[in-house]
């Protein structure tokens, strides 16, 4: 019987688990994604924010060589 969860987070690790190992490829596509960075901790910490633009793949293969 499947393990099931109704966290996301729970549910994002086992889709990764599941993938990895099975040349997978995972795509991630940024379109003025804005990330503020603390500097610090507690509420009046300084951030740093940044735009992401572009594409992340983190590819994964069972054995042998790479995929193309």
């Amino acid at each position: 019987m499947p393990n099931h969860t109704n966290q996301w987070r729970d549910l994002l690790i086992g889709l990764y688990d599941n993938l990895m190992g099975h040349r997978a490829e995972l795509t991630y596509e940024f379109a003025n994604m804005h990330i503020k960075i603390p500097g610090g901790t507690g509420p009046s910490a300084e951030h740093a924010e940044r735009v992401l633009h572009g594409t992340m793949k983190i590819r994964t293969w069972d054995t042998g060589t790479p995929p193309n």
